[in-house]
């Protein structure tokens, strides 16, 4: 017969005293799950981290590489030019005024020397080549964007290709 007046069955030890509570081997396997759960979504959380950078950075090579196929359109007669060499030739009229002049393979020196600046200082290790080809009709632009991934050993590319038609 049960002498407790509680309606919830009684669990009694060996010598008969009550026991109540969690036992310290059940908080132990309790704590061991928590923190392997924590665990877990620590991990999860390092890998979106790392995701959004790649995203970020691949935003960027983007956008970049998209200047510059927007600065050939812009100077179309420069043509191969965008294969050359990159120089800084003064093209940008500091007062806005429209004042500088400069050749289309100069502008094109100049496009090169800018884009070529923001891709080092957007992206980590990031360079960019412009091939042209103009055995085709119209002219095929191939505009290539690499920089080093953080995350990764191996080097991160992007290239864009579009026709340039000539008026």
């Amino acid at each position: 017969m049960n002498r407790n007046n509680d309606s919830q069955p009684t669990l009694f030890g060996r010598r008969g005293r009550r026991i109540e509570g969690f036992t310290l081997i059940e908080t132990l396997v309790a704590l061991l799950v928590l923190s392997v759960g924590m665990i877990g979504v620590v991990a999860l959380h390092g890998q979106g981290l790392s995701a959004s950078g790649l995203a970020i950075r691949h935003t960027a090579a983007v956008g970049l590489a998209s200047d510059i196929a927007d600065r050939i359109r812009v100077n179309r007669g420069a043509r191969e030019a965008y294969e050359g060499a990159a120089g800084d030739n003064n093209c940008d009229d500091p007062t806005g005024s429209g004042g500088v002049d400069c050749t289309p393979d100069q502008m094109a020196a100049h496009d090169l020397f800018l884009w070529q600046a923001q891709l080092a200082q957007t992206l980590p290790g990031g360079q960019g080549v412009i091939d042209v080809d103009t055995g085709t009709n119209p002219p095929t632009y191939t505009v290539t964007v690499n920089w080093n991934e953080p995350a990764s050993a191996d080097p991160m590319a992007l290239a864009i290709e579009f026709r340039l038609p000539i008026y």
